[in-house]
């Protein structure tokens, strides 16, 4: 039973958190979330993810293994040290050196940090010896720590040194296939934005250091954002402005009926072609048996920055708003205070609501609370609840004394307030949307 009291979340008080400047915190979601215990600074760039944000980052990771394993995405695990002569022979050592953090073992050899592993998937595929055409495609993925040393790293989880993605790896013997992976592959990214909930737009990428063919980015729309996205409302196309020079669609050629918003950039696909297959020498063998070149496809989502990019995007000033399907947890039951004339008479009626919820709503189970930390007003309980983000506080009164009782929720989102018999709690939950998809954790 996940109780509020055991919950490791150091909750800065209002009044203290009024004297955090904008200097210290340049977003309101970092602000929020290093206020309410969600994540904990450990340097510059680099955070604790703390219980609450551990259950959230769990929950966006679920999702995209559900997505990835439907198209047959196998998961698998890189070394963080990747040898930088790998580097050196795709090019990027030189191309990318600001951002990579090196580094020397007592041999003298040289290694980076990983920021993505193209050279190292490549590599991996390179060791073996060419395996038949039969074998093709070939999705590999991994959710793992990446690290860019950032210049000056901003916005909490948006912009960090130390962050946590899911990178993917196709690999196919022609290139009419790999389009077809690829698009595969675009499509269970619209799967899994889709289902975090947040409005995203996709568009036409820059693919940047990482080349390759063409690409695709995920957006958040966000006034922090670092991209900027034209937006065309004549056709509907969007695109990267980096990949154009002036304020035209490059579709149909509109210039009014257009909007150029700022965006945070969530996830990337690429179609890479032979750009790391052929110079780390990742081959296949054909129907004769001789080797050829691989053609290969690269897909990135931001798993940390997606956590802190959703809430940036969702929440008020003063409260944590999260999208359901990642939120750490959907019910907090709240008793009445220790010593008052509900709490001697309630008789462990939190603990009942709380297994007769998760018998009625199966998907709701490991996702309520009770937040028994009853020395406190229900006042202040409520705040701190609603402060954090959860949305569905069920409050113990005298109501919930009457034969039968009755239960007050709140929804903190849409600020409804109801009364409900224990049957019509039930039916209020079974048709929200995460108790439809199921649990995710």
């Amino acid at each position: 039973m996940n109780r509020f009291s055991r919950i490791f979340q150091p909750i800065v008080a209002i009044s203290k958190s009024a004297n955090i400047t904008n200097k210290d915190f340049m977003s309101k979601s970092q602000r929020l979330m290093l206020e309410l215990g969600i994540i904990h600074q450990a340097i510059p760039g680099c955070f604790h993810f703390l219980p609450m944000g551990l259950r959230s980052i769990n929950k966006i990771m679920n999702i995209v293994d559900e997505e990835m394993h439907k198209i047959g995405g196998q998961k698998i695990m890189f070394p963080t040290l990747v040898k930088a002569e790998l580097w050196e022979k795709s090019g990027r050592e030189n191309e990318m050196r600001p951002e990579l953090i090196v580094l020397k073992d007592r041999h003298n050899q040289k290694y980076l940090l990983g920021p993505t592993h193209e050279e190292t998937a490549s590599n991996l595929i390179a060791s073996l010896a060419p395996t038949s055409y039969k074998k093709y495609p070939l999705l590999l993925y991994q959710i793992t720590s990446k690290f860019r040393d950032e210049m000056k790293p901003r916005f909490g989880l948006i912009r960090a040194r130390e962050f946590l993605m899911k990178d993917m790896y196709s690999f196919d013997i022609t290139s009419e296939s790999a389009l077809n992976t690829y698009n595969s592959i675009c499509d269970s990214y619209d799967r899994v934005f889709q289902r975090i909930g947040v409005d995203f737009i996709k568009v036409q990428g820059d693919s940047g250091a990482m080349g390759g063919n063409f690409s695709h980015e995920y957006h958040y729309i966000s006034n922090i954002g670092d991209d900027k996205i034209l937006i065309c409302l004549n056709c509907q196309y969007s695109t990267n402005v980096e990949l154009i020079h002036e304020d035209k669609c490059p579709k149909c050629g509109e210039t009014n009926n257009i909007h150029i918003k700022n965006a945070i950039e969530v996830g990337h696909t690429f179609l890479l072609g032979e750009k790391y297959s052929k110079p780390l020498q990742a081959n296949y063998l054909d129907e004769q048996s001789k080797p050829q070149v691989l053609q290969m496809g690269s897909y990135g989502i931001g798993i940390s920055r997606i956590l802190g990019a959703a809430l940036e995007c969702l929440s008020l000033e003063t409260e944590l708003r999260w999208p359901d399907s990642i939120a750490p947890y959907h019910v907090v039951i709240i008793p009445p205070k220790k010593g008052s004339k509900q709490a001697l008479q309630m008789q462990n009626l939190d603990e009942k609501l709380y297994r007769n919820l998760e018998s009625h709503i199966p998907n709701l189970r490991n996702d309520i609370t009770i937040d028994d930390r009853i020395e406190l007003t229900i006042g202040r309980r409520i705040l701190d609840c609603k402060r954090t983000g959860i949305r569905y506080l069920i409050v113990l009164n005298e109501l919930s004394l009457k034969t039968p009782p009755i239960f007050e929720i709140n929804d903190t989102v849409t600020g409804e307030q109801f009364n409900f018999s224990e049957n019509e709690l039930y039916a209020f939950f079974s048709d929200k949307e995460f108790a439809k998809q199921g649990a995710v954790l």
